[in-house]
């Protein structure tokens, strides 16, 4: 048999490619790598609930992290598999894009701007805006914040939409929540812009406060985000989300960590994606 020196150079440049293409296929296959790994590492809010926040003894607990546990036992077969990653409203689409996590689960709501740089999967709630204000001095109207200063999250929806819609408002803006609403509590703000969702259950929590604006805006959805053009990912969590709405667990968690702060001043057909 003879030897051809360029037939082998030509072999060794195929065999390059394919290990360079698997390398890049598993690159962008989050599935094949919680699975390799048995772990699954999902970004959540230390410092929001009812929906992320750290528990007394150091737990994550929420709406957010019961979904997440969800994931974990239904992808890997227990919900122990799952690494909770805290993470803050500006930094969910950097920790997507970097790697650091699989999966953001916290609070995320879906926005055209958002869609070009992550993939979102099947939504899990409905939210709108509202606005929180000392029940002394309620803020009933957005024309009543002019000249005054508005408390927000950087990064979040309501920052968006106060930037965009009304760019001669003054916003006052933190990385976290708990700094957000110390603001609204020191008076450094006349009112806290935010989820409806997380309103309620604020003003619930912290009585002298009331959600005078309770919806403002188009109703927008909440869901899971994947790193772009992780199709695989974005696919198994989408069937998993229809899972969790058609078996009740969605509603179970809503249950357990929702119900008993709005009570029945919020339904779950108002808060859950269909």
């Amino acid at each position: 048999m003879k030897f051809s020196f360029g037939s082998a150079v030509m072999a060794a440049l195929l065999a390059v490619g394919v290990v360079s293409g698997n390398a890049a296929m598993a690159a962008d296959d989050g599935l094949a790598q919680i699975r390799s790994a048995d772990r699954i590492r999902i970004g959540v809010f230390g410092d929001k609930p009812p929906f992320g926040y750290i528990d007394s003894n150091g737990q994550s607990q929420g709406f957010d992290v019961e979904i997440a546990k969800a994931f974990a036992r239904d992808l890997l077969g227990s919900p122990d598999k799952v690494e909770f990653v805290i993470t803050e409203a500006a930094n969910r689409v950097e920790y997507l894009k970097s790697g650091k996590v699989d999966i953001i689960l916290a609070n995320f709501t879906q926005t055209k701007e958002r869609a070009r740089v992550v993939d979102f999967a099947a939504p899990y709630m409905k939210v709108s805006l509202g606005v929180v204000s000392p029940e002394k001095a309620p803020i009933k109207d957005v024309a009543e914040l002019q000249g005054k200063t508005l408390l927000v999250n950087k990064g979040t929806t309501a920052d968006a939409y106060f930037s965009k819609k009304y760019p001669e408002q003054a916003l006052l803006k933190f990385d976290q929540n708990t700094e957000t609403f110390d603001a609204l509590k020191d008076g450094r703000g006349v009112a806290l812009a935010h989820d409806n969702a997380l309103l309620w259950a604020w003003a619930k929590e912290n009585p002298g406060y009331v959600v005078a604006i309770g919806e403002l805006g188009e109703p927008e959805f909440i869901a899971p985000a994947v790193k772009k053009g992780d199709t695989a990912l974005k696919d198994w969590v989408d069937q998993e989300v229809a899972t969790l709405k058609k078996d009740g667990r969605l509603k179970a968690a809503y249950e357990k960590t929702l119900k008993p702060v709005y009570g029945d001043k919020v339904s779950a057909d108002r808060l859950l994606a269909e």
